[in-house]
């Protein structure tokens, strides 16, 4: 991965914690679009006009994308993708009728879909667990299509590392250093305190740090 100095790139950088982390893409598919902001080429739904909470047609098509986002990259897999990103409307459809304010509906929408991506990666820990399933991460899903070969294999190896990791470490950690999440609002999207968020943080970055130094 590249670090950019004063003059610009200067060399290719073995960190877990890069900023081209956070380039890594939803599926491009008819079902579930990109992720919007930085680099998707995507208008933001953050500075857009609010959507009517009772237009659940028009909040799908705004919020979808980064639902997916959000859903993808914490999962680094797409075959449960559809199912988690419908999944997150239908549980966010119990409550956005009470939002007061139609600009919280994004972040309640994240906070539902970090709840059920955690939830999905308890289940599929339990499933390796049991030998039930030998799932891997989707190195296609998970990495920039302008990554070179060396950024591939760093971001493919991160997410191996990440399958290893308990559900609720690994989603502090993607939020932090993949989705680019400010620290202070990681608490509202997992439901815990920030000293719980930072040593959660700090035991997954410790597990990066010690595995990608084998390399």
């Amino acid at each position: 991965m590249e670090q950019k100095g004063p003059s610009g790139p200067s060399r290719t950088a073995v960190s877990p914690t890069s900023a081209h982390l956070r380039l890594v893409p939803a599926p491009d598919s008819a079902s579930v679009a990109p992720p919007v902001g930085r680099g998707s080429g995507k208008p933001d739904p953050s500075i857009m006009p609010p959507v009517d909470p009772g237009d659940f047609a028009a909040l799908y098509r705004r919020y979808a994308p980064y639902v997916a986002a959000i859903a993808a990259r914490i999962m680094g897999r797409d075959h449960e993708l559809d199912d988690l990103v419908q999944d997150a409307f239908v549980n966010a459809l119990r409550g956005l009728r009470d939002l007061r304010e139609p600009a919280a509906i994004k972040g309640w929408l994240a906070k539902i879909t970090v709840r059920l991506a955690t939830r999905r990666l308890r289940q599929l820990r339990l499933r390796r667990a049991l030998h039930l399933s030998r799932d891997v991460a989707d190195d296609e899903l998970i990495v920039a299509p302008g990554a070179n070969a060396d950024q591939r294999a760093l971001i493919a190896k991160v997410y191996r590392v990440l399958d290893h990791l308990p559900a609720a470490e690994r989603v502090v950690w993607v939020l932090r250093h993949v989705q680019g999440e400010p620290l202070q609002r990681i608490p509202e999207l997992c439901d815990c305190s920030l000293s719980t968020v930072q040593r959660r943080l700090s035991r997954a970055q410790a597990v990066l740090e010690r595995e990608l130094a084998h390399d």
